[in-house]
């Protein structure tokens, strides 16, 4: 089912076929080609050359027993996977002998593809990279293979003894309930918050600003100060240069690409559901309360907290800031019509912003770039929701991870997870993250080559070095069934964005159908011990009771007040305040 279509303004639909020409004969000649990628492309890289040279050996070897086949696998279509698709997809089959068949699609097709494999045991590709939001459908239904099994089993013999799993900065996103690594990340990248840093400088701008909120301009803490930004540049300022500026930007069509919007993970930032990293428990950031393994429910009269007083909030002022301080037009855009509108020069803030765009954000003769190269603009830290308790996630990290699947045949599985691994590398990750600049590896993340281009790239490093990366986390184990659910939201929010529902009555019907899947889960039991086991309808002060008692936050009461005053940071302040050297390895 089509859920996160249009996610990226790229042409899908594509795909890398390795030729013939390209496959060595000889060892020999597999080797020469390790070499010629190794001096031409391969860098830089962590390793030396010798230590590259050692890990493309051992894929030689692993790989002589698959020589001549060809091997099928998918991903959705961004930077980092087009890359893989048309170089180290090209470079492997030099090397090992492989033929090696990578497709692009969209990512709701990847989706529907994986669904298809796992529902009709058809071997529809032989590794697939898939968004780590499906650990919980992934382990419930046991129709992927649990990695942490499978290296230390029927793959072991082609698991890289170079791989250093514990160098992942993802790998906590990619691990079940029960311990074991299910996904290998690929890709990461998260929402951000994004602003003009040199409008937030003019001491004009400056000086108006502390006089109309007795407050400093800088770095919005929590969304009190964003909205006040939002207002003062939306409705003060007006116009900087001579071009109309607004204070926010966002998107609103009842489209697929709202429902992500929201799961990824606009909730958390507000407030919703309770302490815990990577995902809140016993209530995540999508309201499910999960206890031990079960899903017991979204609706807060289940204890959940889909539709609680933090969700509406969220909501609220969701709808409430497109209306009033987006550009016109917004609200009918969908993600892929909004994502350029930044860098056409007239917004001066977006709390909800994607690192996976940074690359095309720093463009020569973009509005937003300076004649050196520099950014005009930087990221930062999200603002907090006034819901929002310390300990909790802060905002969404995609984790596109590398999943292999039960239905597919052992040999070919194994061919797969060695291009798997090539990947991810050490000899190849620090290269493929300077292309796309999606970082997998803490080793990449503090590699010299990115303190070099830091500067360009708008904050970017500074945040992945930083210790607030940690509360950006995907979806986690308490969604039972990712494609089911995922596609519930959009339809239900897009109600909320044009005026047909409340957003308390959204959220409602929100919380009503997600409950209503999980109890069908629930009947079939086709997710045995750990499917959903959904708790009846009682009432939301009896969740709430419950909360205080237990000292956990979901559900939450509604507050008296929910605009705190506004509180905002220096930008070079908090840069500088973050950790300079790598965090020591155990």
């Amino acid at each position: 089912m089509a859920i996160k279509i249009n996610r990226r303004a790229f042409v899908a639909g594509t795909s890398a076929v390795v030729a013939a020409p390209y496959l060595s004969t000889s060892v020999r000649a597999q080797a020469d080609a390790a070499r010629r990628w190794i001096d031409n492309e391969f860098q830089p890289s962590v390793l030396t050359k010798d230590q590259q040279m050692a890990e493309m050996d051992w894929f030689i070897k692993a790989a002589q027993p698959y020589r001549g086949q060809e091997i099928n696998v998918v991903s959705e279509t961004i930077t980092t996977h087009e890359y893989e698709a048309g170089t180290l997809a090209k470079a492997f089959s030099e090397i090992t002998g492989i033929r090696l068949k990578h497709d692009l699609i969209q990512e709701g097709d990847v989706v529907e593809k994986i669904q298809t494999q796992m529902q009709s045991g058809r071997n529809v590709y032989d590794a697939w990279v898939n968004d780590s939001d499906l650990i919980g459908t992934h382990f419930r239904y046991q129709q992927a293979v649990p990695l942490t099994d499978w290296m230390s089993g029927d793959g072991k013999d082609v698991t890289l003894p170079t791989l250093d799993v514990e160098d992942f900065i993802g790998r906590s996103f990619t691990t079940g309930p029960d311990g074991k690594l299910y996904q290998l990340p690929d890709q990461q990248f998260a929402n951000l918050y994004w602003f003009r840093y040199d409008w937030f400088q003019r001491p004009q701008i400056r000086e108006a600003f502390k006089r109309q909120f007795n407050y400093d301009l800088g770095v919005p803490v929590n969304w009190s100060a964003y909205e006040d930004i939002a207002e003062f540049f939306t409705n003060t300022v007006k116009e900087i240069d001579g071009v109309r500026v607004y204070g926010h930007m966002d998107y609103g069509k009842k489209d697929p690409s709202l429902g992500w919007r929201f799961t990824d993970a606009w909730l958390s930032m507000a407030g919703n559901g309770d302490r815990g990293i990577p995902n809140g428990m016993p209530v995540d950031e999508w309201g499910i309360r999960m206890e031990g393994c079960n899903p017991r429910g979204a609706h807060i009269a289940r204890g959940g907290d889909t539709n609680g007083p933090a969700a509406v909030y969220a909501v609220e002022k969701y709808v409430e800031w497109l209306k009033k301080y987006a550009p016109p037009g917004a609200a009918g855009m969908t993600f892929s019509e909004s994502g350029p509108v930044p860098a056409q020069g007239n917004i001066a803030q977006q709390m909800f912003w994607y690192t996976a765009f940074t690359a095309d954000m720093v463009k020569a003769g973009l509005p937003v770039v300076n004649s050196d190269g520099t950014p005009k603009w930087r990221m930062a830290p999200s603002p907090k929701g006034s819901y929002w308790r310390e300990g909790m996630k802060l905002g969404y990290q995609d984790c596109g991870s590398w999943t292999l699947l039960k239905s597919t045949p052992v040999e070919r599985r194994k061919a797969a997870w060695l291009y798997a691994q090539f990947c991810v590398s050490k000899s190849t990750s620090l290269k493929k993250s300077h292309v796309g600049l999606t970082f997998i590896r803490e080793s990449d993340i503090w590699h010299q080559s990115f303190t070099d281009r830091a500067k360009n790239l708008g904050g970017l490093i500074e945040f992945y070095r930083s210790p607030a990366r940690v509360q950006w986390t995907p979806t986690g184990n308490n969604v039972p069934d990712y494609p089911r659910l995922a596609q519930l939201w959009w339809q239900n929010i897009g109600d909320a964005s044009s005026g047909a529902k409340t957003p308390q009555a959204a959220m409602d019907s929100l919380a009503d159908a997600m409950d209503d899947v999980m109890i069908r889960l629930e009947r079939s039991n086709v997710q045995g011990a750990c499917g959903p086991r959904i708790n009846p309808k009682t009432s939301a002060e009896e969740w709430y009771r419950r909360a205080e008692q237990a000292g956990t936050i979901a559900p939450q009461r509604k507050l008296a007040n929910e605009k705190p005053q506004g509180q905002t940071v220096d930008y070079d302040g908090l840069i500088r305040s973050w950790p300079a050297t790598p965090p020591k390895r155990n």
